[in-house]
C-alpha cells in the first residue's frame, strides 16, 4: 500500500562506524534485520486499522495489537532510531540544555554515561537501553527486553526515546563475540550528541 512503512537509508557507509561498529555487522544488521522487520510489520499491518497511522501511534495502543505489531513494529522503530543517534564523527560529550539536563538528572556526564552503560549490560538476553524524556519531562534511564521500548503502552517506563543501543547479540556478536561491555563501551566513540540534543528539545516542545 502507499502508507506501507519504508526502510530508511543509512546516512553513512557501512564502514563508516569502524572500528567500533565493523562494516559487516553494519550491512546485516540494517540490510537484513531493520529491512525484516520493516516487512514484517508493513505484513501484521496490511488490511487492518493500523495502515495509514504513525509508528508512533501503533506503538502507543501496542497492548492491543498482536505479537507480530508489537515485535516488528518495535524493532521498526529502534533501529531507525539507533541509525540517527550514531555518525562517523560522533563521541565527545553533548552540550547546551541538553548537557545541562543530564549534569541536573545524573550528576555528571560521566555519572550518566555509567547508569546508561549499566542498562546495556545488565539488560538480561536480547534488548535495548535508553535514555528517555519522560512524561513529566525529565531525563530517565531505563532498558528494555527483545524489541519494546518506552513508547510502548506496555512499557513500566515510558517516555520519549532520545538515545537508544541495540544490545541484542546481532547488533555486535561479528566483532565483539561474548563481550558485551567493550561493544558498549564502543559506542560511546559514535554517539552522535547533535541528534540526541534535537531530539531531547522536540520532546520537551
Amino acid at each position: 500500500s502507499l502508507m506501507a512503512f519504508q526502510l530508511p537509508p543509512l546516512k553513512y557507509s557501512f564502514n563508516a562506524l569502524e572500528p567500533h561498529i565493523d562494516a559487516k555487522t553494519m550491512e546485516i544488521h540494517h540490510d537484513k534485520h531493520h529491512a525484516g522487520y520493516t516487512n514484517n510489520l508493513n505484513g501484521a499491518i496490511e488490511g487492518s486499522a493500523l495502515e495509514g497511522k504513525t509508528i508512533e501511534e501503533i506503538l502507543s495502543q501496542v497492548s492491543k495489537q498482536s505479537p507480530a505489531v508489537r515485535n516488528n513494529g518495535g524493532g521498526f522503530y529502534n533501529h531507525s532510531l539507533f541509525w540517527e543517534i550514531m555518525s562517523p564523527d560522533g563521541g565527545g560529550e553533548p552540550a547546551g540544555a541538553l548537557a545541562d539536563a543530564i549534569n541536573a538528572r545524573f550528576g555528571s556526564f560521566n555519572e550518566f554515561k555509567a547508569a546508561f552503560s549499566k542498562a546495556a549490560t545488565t539488560q538480561f538476553g536480547s534488548g535495548w537501553a535508553w535514555l528517555i524524556v519522560d512524561a513529566s519531562g525529565e531525563l530517565a534511564v531505563t532498558s528494555t527486553a527483545n524489541q519494546d521500548n518506552p513508547l510502548m503502552d506496555i512499557s513500566p517506563l515510558k517516555g520519549t526515546p532520545i538515545l537508544g543501543l541495540d544490545v541484542w547479540e546481532h547488533a555486535y556478536y561479528l566483532n565483539y563475540q561474548n563481550r558485551r561491555p567493550d561493544y558498549v563501551s564502543a559506542f560511546w566513540n559514535v554517539v552522535n550528541w547533535n541528534e540526541v540534543a534535537n531530539r531531547y528539545a522536540n520532546a520537551k516542545s
